[in-house]
């Protein structure tokens, strides 16, 4: 790819969806544009590009914008987090609402595994606690990854990545080369098509939200936006997995009281990484409501 393809890819991405694509990876970039210039009818990744460029449809664009989002996903991805919500999470949010259904948002959610190990959670903590009412959204930029979500359709490797043998035997059943999720777990789980570059007020207001791997693709800027929004729209608990500094959390007005000592530098060796981010929304001395940022990072 030439320069100036490069720069285009990245201005498209950026625009589109605030992503921030590293320039000099052009082996990155090809392969993540090749099969859209395949599934396209294209020659080349040039030939895309040229089409995209050219005749600016939003069709192309948008196929350039979701191939940089990537998308890596698996079932229980840290399984402890997993277990946090079904264990401690989920029962006390349970117990607030009452009535009230708990809404929980998975942003971010590629093929659905992350959205469909939450309903897995939920079902789990039905069956000894009164959990009854829970609103899953399970969200991404590709409509193509939210096509495999709803199709409830995986892989013989897609099912061995975290998925537990039990859960496999219980909610799955093998077709062709296929397994296919029970109808009863696709029910528990809505799906929408969500920028997060964009504005997401509408989506109303959630006591839990699950956006890992999602914010270290962002540019700067476009991290902080949707760190903004969502403490706009009051989640109680946030769990992400992304590579942020703490900074970058006070700096949209993020108390950070926390920062486990057992951490390691990043492959640079500059500073630790951040995977797992809790928000909590408690009660301060003071009587007055305080966001709380749990930072946990990878030993």
């Amino acid at each position: 790819m030439k320069a100036d393809e490069v720069e285009f890819v990245a201005e498209v991405a950026r625009a589109g969806a605030g992503l921030s694509v590293e320039r000099d990876k052009v082996y990155v970039i090809e392969s993540r544009l090749a099969p859209v210039a395949r599934r396209e009818g294209f020659g080349s990744i040039r030939d895309l590009l040229l089409a995209a460029r050219h005749r600016r449809e939003g069709k192309l664009m948008w196929a350039v914008v979701e191939a940089m989002a990537g998308g890596e996903t698996s079932f229980f991805r840290d399984p402890a987090v997993f277990a946090r919500f079904r264990d401690e999470m989920l029962p006390e949010l349970a117990r607030r609402r009452g009535d009230a259904p708990v809404r929980v948002w998975s942003a971010g959610c590629g093929g659905g595994q992350e959205a469909y190990s939450l309903a897995f959670a939920v079902d789990d903590a039905s069956a000894s606690a009164p959990v009854r009412n829970v609103d899953i959204l399970g969200s991404d930029l590709s409509e193509r990854a939210l096509e495999k979500a709803r199709s409830g359709l995986y892989t013989q490797f897609e099912v061995q990545r975290g998925l537990p043998i039990r859960t496999l035997v219980q909610h799955f059943d093998k077709q062709d080369e296929l397994w296919a999720l029970s109808a009863r777990i696709q029910a528990m789980v809505r799906w929408k098509r969500v920028n997060l570059n964009a504005d997401f007020g509408g989506l109303g207001r959630f006591e839990a939200i699950f956006c890992r791997n999602v914010l270290w693709a962002m540019e700067p800027a476009a991290q902080q936006r949707a760190l903004l929004r969502r403490r706009l729209h009051g989640p109680q608990h946030v769990a992400a997995e992304d590579r942020l500094e703490a900074s970058q959390a006070a700096e949209v007005g993020v108390q950070v009281d926390a920062f486990p000592a057992h951490h390691r530098l990043d492959p640079r060796g500059q500073r630790p990484q951040l995977v797992l981010l809790v928000e909590m929304l408690h009660q301060g001395a003071d009587g007055q409501a305080a966001l709380h940022f749990e930072l946990g990072v990878e030993a």
